[in-house]
């Protein structure tokens, strides 16, 4: 169904884009119904070619991600370089082995892990005892708030809404994999690691597609089964989120220390640190916390510069990792909260001239449906990252149309295949798709474009995707 559409266009925009029938609002008007649309586009000299509700706010999803991973490159220092700071540590504390994490999103227990590993931590464990009592994960580096405000509940059982902590371990998801049977009527055999207690309630059938579904309470360790799988069919690879991060890895550890002939005689515990007054998520910044040093460490790991995980982030819109970017942003006023991550990410913002009413942030990833943004705000951020001496190298971080991360299959074998340049996002009726696009003049356009209230069921990305490449074709 087609509707009509307002455009208000400025200064000396092509004549195709002026005309509130041509091509861009025709794109638009593809659409759903009842879709609502912003989009504004500049060129390098500031001029708007294209407005539509400019300033107006928007739910934007995963382009939450542009001011988190934007404020870490202007806040952290320089990402190329070894994260000598986020790295996991171990420590012998009497007769307890302690596993302590600092923000590191990258730490891996994988078989053929080569480069943060917690192997070299069980290794080093390993070589000074062979007795230990307790394994505790201690992820008192940041306060103890797995979730932002705004999240909706049913993701976290999902890999989309993992718990987070300064200790994270395999991006806190456990694979899980679901094999037909061989019979009809029998259960599918489930693979997954016993850290949970998986009650199969799913059946093999004769044909049809695979339809299972995977039901966890949260802060649960009873990981529900359900649906079915064809004979034959090929087996369903997931992953489950898991809501106590810390207790996860020390859980692990304790693994890998048996398998090295460490004795562990004690429990699995975890150490959390009770978020305070100054880390509520609706304090807006205060005076940085003190926190204690670290005790000294038996071995530490060193992850890979920053930079890469900025990368991971944006081109794959990885939630969890931007949201513990936005903890390690919040870490530089010294609380590691959420409040203090937004406190900088504003502090950023002020600076780039974004006028205030135009951003409201409850996280760094864009789970929450707290979040606004104006298409304004973000092309003033996305022109200001530009002129940033950084700015280049965050740039590479976004996808690229037709060629990699969340956009490798749009644009593909149109006009702006390898010529977009752009981070998206997706959540509960929202599409949104910002960042700059190689015109058919050559020229670089710099351009921010929300769809909210889509209907259930249906999509606004052709629409999306249609009105950019008219604005190309008209520029």
């Amino acid at each position: 169904m087609k509707r009509a559409l307002s455009l208000c266009l400025v200064l000396a925009a092509p004549a195709a884009a002026q005309a509130p029938g041509g091509p861009i609002a025709a794109a638009l008007a593809t659409a759903p119904a009842g879709t609502r649309f912003g989009l504004l586009v500049m060129d390098a000299d500031g001029r708007e070619l294209v407005a539509v509700h400019p300033d107006d706010r928007f739910m934007p999803a995963s382009n939450t991600k542009i001011f988190t991973t934007a404020t870490a490159y202007a806040t952290l220092g320089d990402l190329t370089q070894p994260d000598t700071e986020g790295g996991a540590s171990v420590r012998i504390d009497g007769r307890d082995v302690v596993l302590t994490g600092h923000g590191d999103a990258r730490l891996s227990s994988a078989a053929d892990c080569t480069v943060d590993c917690l192997a070299t931590l069980a290794d080093a464990v390993a070589a000074k005892t062979r007795s230990v009592r307790d394994v505790i994960g201690d992820d008192s580096g940041f306060p103890d708030l797995r979730w932002s405000p705004g999240m909706s509940w049913n993701n976290i059982a999902t890999r989309s809404g993992t718990g987070i902590s300064a200790l994270t371990l395999d991006d806190n998801e456990l694979p899980v994999t679901v094999i037909p049977a061989a019979t009809i009527g029998a259960s599918p055999g489930i693979a997954v690691a016993p850290y949970y207690t998986v009650e199969n309630a799913a059946m093999t059938v004769a044909g049809g597609a695979t339809a299972v579904g995977f039901d966890r309470a949260p802060n649960g360790r009873a990981l529900r089964i359900t649906g079915t799988i064809a004979v034959g069919a090929k087996p369903l690879r997931e992953r489950i989120g898991i809501d106590d991060p810390a207790e996860y890895a020390a859980w692990t550890f304790r693994t890998l220390l048996r398998a090295r002939g460490v004795n562990v005689t004690g429990r699995t515990l975890v150490r959390h640190r009770p978020p305070g007054p100054a880390d509520d998520p609706a304090r807006r910044g205060g005076a940085p916390a003190a926190h204690p040093p670290e005790p000294p460490v038996l071995a530490r790991a060193v992850p890979p510069p920053l930079a890469g995980d900025v990368r991971i982030t944006n081109k794959l819109s990885q939630n969890l990792h931007a949201e513990l970017l936005l903890r390690r942003i919040g870490r530089v006023r010294g609380s590691g909260s959420i409040a203090d991550g937004q406190a900088e990410v504003r502090r950023v913002l002020a600076e780039a001239g974004v006028p205030r009413a135009a951003v409201d942030l409850s996280d760094g990833s864009g789970m929450s449906t707290y979040n606004r943004v104006s298409p304004r705000g973000v092309v003033t951020l996305l022109r200001w990252i530009a002129r940033q001496p950084w700015g280049a190298a965050w740039r590479e971080t976004l996808p690229v149309g037709g060629v990699d991360g969340t956009l490798a299959r749009r644009f593909a074998g149109t006009p702006l295949d390898h010529r977009l340049f752009a981070k998206t996002g997706s959540l509960n009726a929202t599409s949104a798709l910002s960042g700059w696009l190689i015109a058919k003049s050559g020229r670089t356009l710099t351009f921010a474009l929300f769809a909210n209230d889509i209907p259930d069921g249906a999509s606004a990305t052709p629409a999306i995707d249609a009105a950019l490449e008219a604005v190309a074709a008209a520029n």
